[in-house]
């Protein structure tokens, strides 16, 4: 059997430089700006181990060409396939996360009502901080119950920005997904 192996490249973007990261199935991890290609690594090592990591000299265009997309407010869903792994409760977030409307927000404890789990706000927020693929599953849509933005996941800022994006707040600059780990509803 010949080992899974992930390629990976930096994506160019308004607010830095992304990793996105793909095996055969899909995209398994897009980066946001400031984490590094070790945690790249780290992530292959827990989830694939016997993967091989490729840097490949440009990412695959269709990421790329979508990540323009949306900073240009061209794309407010991304169909790009994706390759999840993670525990059936955290699927089941990521898929719920990517049901929320372009440039609308839900709630922690909205969330967790959605999956069938009105107690698991905080696992919510758990999930949320460790979603593989930002923007793509897009937590930055994911607030706390008082409407103000929670740091469970990336830098607050970032995700003020995002929404202000989503929400027609910024000037324009420069997703459900599919996973063979938790089907599309």
């Amino acid at each position: 059997m010949v080992p899974e192996q992930i390629t990976f490249a930096t994506c160019t973007t308004p607010h830095g430089e992304m990793i996105a990261a793909a095996t055969e199935r899909g995209v398994c991890r897009l980066l946001p700006p400031g984490i590094g290609v070790e945690e790249l690594y780290t992530w292959a090592g827990q989830h694939l181990p016997a993967a091989r990591l490729i840097p490949a000299e440009q990412t695959d265009r269709g990421v790329q060409q979508r990540l323009e997309r949306y900073f240009a407010g061209d794309l407010r869903d991304f169909d790009q396939p994706l390759d999840l792994y993670g525990t059936p409760f955290q699927l089941a977030v990521w898929q719920e996360v990517c049901r929320i409307p372009y440039g609308e927000t839900r709630s922690y404890a909205e969330v967790a009502r959605a999956i069938g789990r009105p107690a698991a706000w905080r696992a919510v927020g758990a999930a949320n901080a460790i979603n593989p693929v930002c923007l793509i599953i897009p937590c930055h849509r994911v607030i706390g119950a008082d409407g103000q933005l929670k740091g469970y996941a990336g830098d607050v800022l970032s995700r003020k920005v995002l929404l202000a994006l989503e929400q027609g707040g910024l000037p324009s600059v420069g997703t459900g997904p599919r996973s063979r780990r938790a089907p599309r509803a």
